[in-house]
């Protein structure tokens, strides 16, 4: 099985002999190099244990084919004491008999030793023990896989809450936002209505000082009765409209009052929610990290 990158973050292999294909996503292309530099590692691994096993059998096999016909010096080697010399001179009668059946003779009746010798039957339990042993690896890194493709998917299904909980914090962001516009608004007509309020002030003091222009002349020239009243109407008049502006400015005043405790009240709304806010976000930080090195521990 060769793995293969198929972009930054993605990477897939194949197994030939179940016909079937694998594919495992990874949160950067860190973590994706380092699982397939281990892939390779473990494959390399497996290749060289069955590389060895398959020598040590063909070699076992050749070592015990050459001992059958020729009694070669290894198997004699491998059997210690009396063993060995009966061995040797059995070995030695069978080439004896082999050379006169090539003469043309029939050579005498030989007695059969049992074969293969003892050392052949130890060999191979060592191989079947070593067989065992590669079975037992490959069943552990088997599982290893599993937990690793178990703890991905518990990985992705964290994420995918932590997205969640991102574009649900986005969408209050954008709330808190447009509560922030409708604040910039809020200031804007305070703004508009101090500049209102200005106004009116002047033109009230420019009523107050016609108002004492009127007065100085109705002092100045009593005996033009007729535009007296004409001035005290007028008067009257003024009176009333600085009442009219004068009840307008407390209006005004009142709303600014009432704008400024809204915007105060706001203001506090905000800060609480960005505090949670930030929480929130170190929070998600902490859990990234944690990820991180879950994934580099792996």
């Amino acid at each position: 099985m060769t793995f293969t990158k198929t972009s930054q973050k993605f990477g897939q292999w194949a197994d030939s002999r179940a016909n079937t294909v694998f594919g495992l996503g990874f949160s950067s292309e860190q973590q994706l190099t380092k699982f397939a530099e281990k892939f390779q590692e473990v494959k390399e691994a497996a290749r060289l244990a069955r590389d060895k096993s398959q020598e040590k059998i063909e070699t076992s096999s050749n070592h015990s084919q050459a001992s059958s016909i020729n009694g070669t010096d290894d198997e004699k080697a491998s059997c210690a004491g009396p063993a060995n010399t009966h061995l040797k001179s059995e070995n030695d009668k069978l080439k004896i008999a082999l050379t006169q059946r090539a003469a043309g003779w029939t050579a005498p009746t030989l007695p059969v030793t049992a074969w293969p010798p003892p050392g052949s039957a130890a060999n191979v339990k060592k191989w079947e023990i070593e067989l065992q042993t590669l079975r037992e690896s490959n069943a552990r890194l088997t599982t290893a896989l599993q937990d690793s493709a178990a703890s991905v998917e518990q990985w992705k299904r964290q994420f995918s809450l932590c997205r969640d909980e991102n574009d649900r914090l986005r969408n209050k962001i954008d709330e808190l936002e447009e509560q922030c516009s409708e604040i910039n608004r809020e200031k804007e007509k305070n703004t508009q209505l101090k500049r209102r309020i200005e106004e009116l002030e002047l033109e009230l003091q420019e009523k107050e000082t016609e108002l004492i222009d009127l007065r100085k002349q109705s002092e100045i020239i009593p005996q033009l009765m007729s535009e007296c009243e004409y001035v005290s109407e007028k008067l009257e008049v003024a009176e009333r409209d600085n009442q009219n502006l004068e009840d307008k400015v407390r209006s005004l005043k009142t709303d600014i009052e009432e704008s400024k405790y809204r915007q105060r009240h706001l203001k506090v709304e905000l800060k609480s929610f960005l505090e949670v806010l930030d929480g929130k976000i170190d929070d998600l930080h902490d859990f990234r990290r944690g990820l991180s090195k879950l994934g580099a521990d792996n």
